[in-house]
């Protein structure tokens, strides 16, 4: 077993918090940087340096592919070299001199995943504010005559790619290298309320996550060639996935975007095949579902091949050694699925389910991981390591420029020097974000003694692995990577007549809510008269009907309320007594401990889901 083993060093004894601050745990590094951080990388100070040198050495390798429509079918992939898109770069670098975009200019990007990002047209209304600011807009395809006459008509200069790359061929400038300390990219995070933040990242934060990842995969046999291929499918906009295409860049590999249809990624999967595949937990659990129909008759020969590899591999054997003969007959036609060459698959967004991590590891014949960050800290914070079932769970050690610490969080209960450590995990070093953008207010607050606050709770395992248990201030990311804001849904499910109180829930491996409904007893008997229903509140809070209603009217509230999808309650626990009367689930000031709402309702909630999951409510 590789249980024993130490994946993070701990510095320190960290803080007891009887001056009156928050109690601190340890410090805790990555191994490779026990005593001080690594030097990075000597010629890769920006990204531009890392772009310039792989363009220099892979001019001929594939850079970036893409699918083309032929005869009305997705035909295969057609690539452009590092050398044609370094080219195409510096005239698009001199087009934009030619407009009048000075070094340090902002340029918006908006679109979804190709070679160009193709340019929204929704940019061009007349009537938007930002317009009269809007000067050209380049459009990654070409424009219509329509949206032409349209652009001129709001003062706009439109230019198709191809007439853009013409503009810098014919008034070319000399690139303005930039310098560590300028602005890499400002990347907008997904808020579910009010404006969404703006996190600057510098060229010091790229370079530097190039050169942790670098140090850190240098520790496995298994090395990233200028062969690998990795197909892109999350936004661009989504630091995951910007940080791995950086990485592949720096590499030299090959990155494919696929052809604009999730539901038909097996497509892009069979023509591209990757050898390397990120994705958030609702996708897994998709290839999850598709392996299992893929199981054939004999599922109990299926299962006595998974436990018997399992348990080969909880030995320490990794994956390719644990059972050839496994692989051979039935978890090979698996990997065959996902295109035949997959060796790195990784989780990220939102907490991955460990049946779900672990069935991967065992069926899909490649490394399966998962990794845990931020866009304020450059993508990657901590990481696993491959082949690892000790960190089965777990989001991994730090990386190699990011120190992280747990801090006390009373109000739920979590303190950094209990057994086990739990609290909020703060994370500082070379790749943590400048700024919030424009937002001078929101950086203090987030930045505290030069720790970075990430909301995120969790909790240290005896191997020095940290694992995701909780969110603080409730706001949580369902398993499809999205933010949900529990209390804010309180407050608008609230104002239904039905309802006298109600306690959202959102597990993090799960894609739908529920919730806990206190019925109001006078509408309740109101709704009972109405429909012909006789009992007192108690007996017709039970009764399938009164649930089906209460759902119903909470359906009506999220649609009246313009509430997204995922913010819809799918399912209810009927509770005719009051939250304040059941001992310990409310703190003094009448607020919901959580925790202890979970732990009151643990059987209904799961029995909820189950139900839930076999379609039956």
């Amino acid at each position: 077993m590789t249980t024993t083993k130490k994946f993070s060093a701990q510095l320190g004894n960290g803080r007891d918090g009887q001056d009156g601050r928050p109690a601190v745990g340890p410090i805790y590094r990555n191994l490779l940087a026990k005593n001080e951080f690594p030097p990075p990388l000597p010629d890769v100070s920006t990204a531009w340096d890392s772009f310039r040198l792989s363009a220099e050495k892979n001019a001929g390798n594939n850079m970036l592919g893409w699918r083309e429509m032929v005869n009305g079918k997705w035909g295969p992939y057609v690539w452009k070299s590092y050398k044609e898109v370094y080219e195409e770069v510096l005239n698009i670098g001199s087009a934009l001199r030619a407009c009048g975009a000075q070094p340090g200019a902002k340029i918006g990007i908006y679109g979804v995943n190709c070679p160009q990002w193709i340019m929204a047209m929704e940019l061009l209304n007349p009537d938007c504010s930002s317009t009269t600011r809007l000067k050209s807009i380049v459009c990654f395809t070409s424009f219509t005559e329509e949206e032409n006459l349209k652009a001129r008509n709001a003062g706009i200069e439109a230019y198709s790619w191809n007439q853009f790359l013409h503009v810098g061929k014919e008034n070319p400038s000399e690139p303005v290298p930039p310098q560590p300390i300028n602005i890499c990219t400002i990347m907008y995070t997904s808020g579910t309320s009010g404006d969404p933040k703006g996190v600057v990242l510098t060229h010091e934060n790229m370079a530097m996550f190039l050169s942790g990842l670098d140090l850190f995969l240098e520790q496995f046999d298994d090395k990233m060639t200028v062969n690998d291929v990795y197909l892109s499918f999350l936004p661009l906009a989504h630091i995951l996935d910007r940080v791995i295409e950086e990485y592949f860049f720096h590499k030299g590999a090959s990155v494919g975007f696929f052809h604009g249809n999730v539901k038909e990624i097996s497509d892009d999967l069979m023509e591209l095949k990757p050898t390397f595949f990120a994705g958030v937990p609702r996708v897994f659990d998709r290839i999850q579902k598709a392996i299992e129909d893929l199981i054939p008759r004999r599922r109990k020969i299926f299962h006595l091949l998974y436990k018997y590899k399992l348990f080969w591999m909880n030995r320490g054997y990794k994956h390719k050694h644990a059972s050839p003969l496994a692989d051979l007959l039935a978890f090979r036609k698996v990997k065959n699925k996902l295109g035949g060459r997959v060796r790195l698959m990784v989780c990220g967004a939102a907490p991955w389910s460990e049946e779900v991590e672990e069935f991967l590891r065992v069926t899909c014949c490649c490394f399966v991981l998962q990794g845990y960050g931020l866009t304020e800290t450059c993508g990657l914070s901590t990481v696993c390591y491959p082949d690892e079932m000790s960190m089965l769970g777990a989001v991994g050690a730090p990386s190699v420029y990011t120190e992280m610490r747990l801090e006390e969080v009373p109000e739920m209960g979590y303190h950094p020097l209990a057994d086990p450590p739990r609290g909020e995990i703060c994370l500082r070093g070379k790749t943590l974000f400048s700024e919030y953008y424009k937002n001078p207010e929101l950086t203090t607050e987030s930045i505290r003694d030069g720790w970075f606050h990430s909301g995120d709770i969790g909790e240290v395992l005896p191997n020095g692995t940290i694992k995701i248990i909780d969110r603080k201030k409730n706001l949580i990311k369902l398993s499809q990577g999205e933010y949900v804001a529990l209390e804010y849904l309180e407050k608008v499910y609230s104002i239904t007549p039905i309802v006298e109180d109600i306690w959202v829930y959102g597990d993090s491996f799960k894609s739908m809510l529920v919730a806990v409904v206190v019925p109001n007893e006078d509408n309740t008997k109101k709704w009972a008269a109405q429909n012909g229903c006789k009992g007192t509140f108690t007996e017709l809070c039970s009764l399938k009907e009164f649930r089906n209603y209460v759902l119903s009217e909470l359906t009506v509230a999220a649609e009246r309320n313009k509430l997204r999808g995922f913010e819809h309650v799918k399912g209810v626990v009927i509770e005719p007594q009051t939250f304040e009367l059941l001992p310990g689930l409310m703190t003094p000031t009448m607020k919901k401990r959580r925790d202890k709402m979970l732990k009151h309702y643990q059987a209904e909630i799961d029995d909820l889901y189950n139900t839930l999951a076999k379609g039956k409510c």
